[in-house]
């Protein structure tokens, strides 16, 4: 009956740890949301005028000696800059908050944690040893990002 209750305890624990665990993977998830919504889109300097740049919205960098943008004047649109960059802890964290790694081996997998880790195989692995590495990746508890 001791043994029972103490396996249903540790149950408990494991369960309340995965559960907190998932939490806050969900909260660094909604604050990099947050973060990046609040982020203006950042177009070149007169798109709105020219349809060659309607075509191609990408962000090119003012640098005209008197231009508006560049001197960051009112009503012009924003300047892409570092300011505008997301927190370190959570910059190059995958959409799952896990830390995405590049792997090629099984010696490299034994390394890591399936908790903290999701995995990429890289485009060098042929599809032998792909499939046999993702045998093992799914094994070991590991998401595999590009499967």
């Amino acid at each position: 009956m001791s043994v029972e209750k103490n396996e249903i305890s540790q149950f408990i624990e494991k369960r309340e740890e995965i559960l907190e665990y998932k939490e806050n993977l969900r909260k660094i998830g909604l604050r990099k949301l947050k973060l990046k919504r609040k982020k203006p889109e950042f177009l070149r300097w007169l798109w709105w005028k020219f349809i060659k740049f309607q075509n191609n919205l990408k962000w090119k960098r003012p640098r005209g000696k008197d231009n508006k943008m560049r001197l960051k004047l009112k009503g012009y649109p924003p300047m892409a800059s570092a300011s505008y960059a997301l927190p370190t802890e959570l910059r190059f964290l995958h959409p799952s908050g896990l830390i995405p790694v590049t792997i090629t081996s099984a010696a490299e997998l034994e390394k890591l944690d399936p908790s903290k880790h999701i995995v990429y195989i890289s485009s060098r692995v042929g599809l032998k040893k792909r499939i046999e590495l993702i045998r093992l990746a799914k094994e070991k508890g590991f998401k595999v990002a590009n499967a």
